[in-house]
């Protein structure tokens, strides 16, 4: 990797999202040699990837380049590669561009889609958890009333119009009220061939309520706005399959090509078996994110879990708690730098 070794501890940090780079320009780099890897050389706003996927913005608005930010901060190295394996043995991390030794480690690759083990719904829904995932969906949703102008069918047509958003969390309802808007306001134009008003937009929930982590009254808000659009709101309903054609639950079978799955999400951490980690992937960290039972090793942002009497499942996987946290620790590293307490 090209790597100088210098007099200065060395922190790897696996995970260019919002906890990797708030800690990395929190770091002081003048104490430390800090390398940031990740698979990707820009980071991405993840929050406004519904806007990427239903063309209310471009992808480079929400996309800003590493090196860009990074730019003049010394003893900073950025490296685009995968991680293969943690080794805390040898302390050594395992890349697709070799192994990197390090002093300290930084996990901080945040979560990834869970499909609850669903193989047709992993295979033919479209999930969105990065801007590739945000242009494909971009893609499909015009490549689909294309194909809906020229059928002669008139159930297929249906299906070519239809959508079934699973999960009514943040992401579902925001994905919700933009395809609304697209409805409302673009297909129309764009396609005036086509009855636009036969267009159904579906959102499935398993819990009670959408916004099920929030308030009651949020929830409240929310399926009355949903209502208001004329978006069909399944809530206590479960997905059981998706065919290509038909959406399978435990109510009401949904026909549509499109099903977008916002219904949950895992952790994405590299392979090492020494990790203790919760039903849903997360490493556990103790209160200074320390990965319990692990020697210079630590976790931050959605990656992390540290259960507390408050919060006994861990912080809410959100922006604002993944940036606290790498600030927080960055914080700690620089006060262990002139040997005080964390």
């Amino acid at each position: 990797m090209n790597i100088p070794n210098i007099d200065l501890p060395r922190i790897v940090v696996i995970g260019c999202g919002f906890a990797g780079l708030k800690f990395c320009k929190k770091a002081d780099s003048s104490k430390f040699q800090i390398v940031l890897l990740d698979k990707n050389n820009f980071h991405t706003f993840q929050p406004l990837l519904y806007q990427v996927a239903t063309s209310g913005l471009e992808a480079d608005s929400i996309v800003y380049p590493i090196r860009k930010i990074f730019k003049g901060k010394k003893n900073f190295y950025f490296r685009m590669t995968k991680t293969r394996k943690i080794d805390s043995g040898t302390k050594t991390v395992h890349t697709n561009l070799g192994p990197l030794e390090y002093d300290y480690l930084v996990v901080a690759t945040g979560a990834t889609t869970n499909f609850f083990g669903l193989k047709n719904i992993e295979k033919l829904a479209m999930p969105m958890k990065s801007i590739v995932e945000s242009l494909n969906l971009r893609s499909l949703i015009i490549q689909n009333f294309e194909e809906a102008l020229n059928t002669q069918d008139l159930d297929e047509r249906e299906r070519l119009m239809n959508f079934v958003i699973v999960g009514a969390g943040p992401t579902g309802i925001e994905l919700a009220g933009a395809l609304s808007e697209l409805r409302t306001h673009i297909l129309p134009k764009d396609y005036p061939d086509l009855d636009i008003r036969r267009m159904q937009i579906h959102i499935v929930e398993a819990a009670d309520r959408v916004l099920a982590a929030m308030s009651q009254f949020a929830s409240k808000k929310s399926e009355d706005y949903l209502k208001k659009r004329d978006i069909h709101v399944w809530t206590s309903t479960l997905v059981k399959d998706f065919d290509g054609d038909c959406v399978f639950t435990d109510k009401k079978n949904l026909y549509a090509k499109t099903v977008i799955w916002a219904a949950g999400v895992k952790g994405d951490s590299p392979i090492s078996p020494n990790f203790k980690r919760t039903r849903s992937e997360r490493i556990l960290v103790d209160e200074y994110n320390a990965i319990k039972g692990q020697e210079k090793i630590y976790a931050i942002g959605d990656i992390a879990q540290i259960e507390s009497k408050t919060y006994p499942k861990g912080n809410a996987m959100l922006a604002s708690v993944a940036e606290q946290q790498g600030k927080q620790l960055a914080k700690n590293f620089n006060r262990l730098a002139v040997k005080k307490e964390m």
